[in-house]
């Protein structure tokens, strides 16, 4: 396979996997719940593109918060990690909304507020720390102008896929029930859990091999 190709597909399943807009469906519905059909379609296209400028900001300006705090990309890697098997362990309880700090009083502030597109469904429900942090890495591993496009081109494939779900929520809320939406959120949660923790082990080897203490 192109390495393009490969880095494309690696990068788009872990991107998707940790934003996880399937997880996020129930919670969208409930903050959309008094609005038309035109106007939820509005605000998922809205919400869509908000998390699309996120996380395009976070991948071409995070490494250099990171210089300017003084944390290495390792240290970095290593936190992600955990907040992604954090992230993952939620999904595996079915508890995303909660993970990502979408609670009844958050709810009930973004029930009364006039536009919910960036707070709270951008950010923190769609993308979060968890994503931040894994384009973050990605930035680093980036060899050529080309990888970079790549990666560019994942965030918008995602927004779009983003914007198709939670258009076509309800319909697929519906069909698939509680039980399927679980068992789908919890399949999600086991491939986010292996992505925090392969994270941790990148993270961990490198501060090793800078220590001598691994090859």
């Amino acid at each position: 396979m192109d390495a393009s190709i490969a880095l494309f597909l690696s990068a788009f399943a872990g991107l998707f996997s940790v934003l996880n807009p399937l997880g996020a469906m129930p919670v969208f519905l409930s903050l959309t719940a008094t609005e038309t059909a035109t106007q939820r379609r509005q605000t998922a296209l809205k919400a869509s593109i908000y998390m699309v400028i996120i996380l395009l900001i976070a991948f071409f300006v995070g490494s250099y918060i990171l210089n300017f705090f003084g944390i290495s990309i390792d240290a970095m890697r290593i936190a992600g990690g955990l907040i992604i098997i954090s992230s993952g362990f939620a999904l595996l309880q079915g508890e995303h909304a909660k993970n990502r700090a979408i609670d009844k009083k958050v709810k009930h502030e973004a029930i009364a507020k006039e536009d919910i597109t960036l707070t709270p469904l951008a950010i923190p429900l769609l993308s979060g720390p968890g994503s931040i942090s894994l384009l973050i890495g990605y930035f680093s591993k980036a060899a050529t102008w080309f990888d970079y496009l790549i990666i560019v081109g994942v965030i918008f494939v995602c927004g779009l896929f983003t914007y198709l779900i939670l258009l076509v929520a309800p319909k697929l809320v519906s069909r698939l029930g509680a039980s399927g939406l679980n068992s789908l959120t919890r399949v999600m949660g086991f491939i986010v859990l292996s992505i925090g923790i392969q994270f941790i082990i990148n993270g961990v080897s490198a501060v090793l091999r800078e220590l001598g203490i691994a090859a």
